[in-house]
């Protein structure tokens, strides 16, 4: 039993660090954001039209302001998570976000967001005729391309656009929102610590 109470205290220690999850959580969705809402900058004109187009795209109305807002929001949420400035305010848009990706663009995809014949949860045809098209991709480039120098960075993929991604960015935010950015390494605590 003293073996047991030594590894609680030794387990207990580590929680001096709990500062560490939230600080790597917002360091890792940070660029995520960012470049989601720079994207949508860079390209506003054309995602508008996505945004708005019922018949390529999601058919949402007023497809110009949805645009800015998703853009707005995703940039000043990278920016506020980087510095854990009232990150469990701005964890409320960035989750409203993730569940209008999930549920707008993702959904149909089912889970995966990279297609993966080994292993298939849901719409396994889909995932089965993405492994067919990978094989006659790699087999193409094989005859007629640099293979090695192609993948030389990496393997070749299909996207099934799952909501795999949006759901673990959507679950991250969460936690987000309930444990707040963390101590020392956010603007949130000193202000908290300043003004308590």
């Amino acid at each position: 039993m003293d073996i047991l109470r030594q590894l609680q205290t030794l387990l207990d220690r580590t929680r001096q660090a709990d500062f560490l999850a939230p600080l790597l959580l917002r360091l890792y969705l940070a660029p995520i954001f960012w470049m989601a809402g720079t994207s949508k900058f860079n390209s506003f004109e054309d995602t508008a039209a996505w945004f708005g187009n019922s018949e390529w795209g999601l058919g949402l109305p007023f497809p110009e302001l949805m645009t800015f807002l998703a853009m707005s929001t995703e940039m000043a949420g990278a920016i506020m998570l980087l510095f854990g400035f009232g990150v469990r305010w701005v964890s409320i848009p960035l989750m409203f976000t993730m569940l209008i990706a999930i549920f707008s663009v993702h959904w149909v995809n089912g889970w995966q967001a990279i297609a993966d014949t080994k292993f298939c949860l849901f719409n396994c045809a889909d995932a089965q005729a993405a492994g067919e098209k990978l094989s006659a991709a790699r087999e193409l480039l094989q005859t007629h391309g640099n293979y090695e120098w192609l993948t030389e960075q990496g393997s070749f993929v299909i996207l099934n656009n799952g909501i795999e991604f949006a759901a673990t960015y959507f679950i991250m935010l969460l936690t987000l929102f309930f444990i707040g950015s963390g101590k020392y390494a956010s603007v949130d605590y000193w202000i908290s610590k300043k003004f308590a």
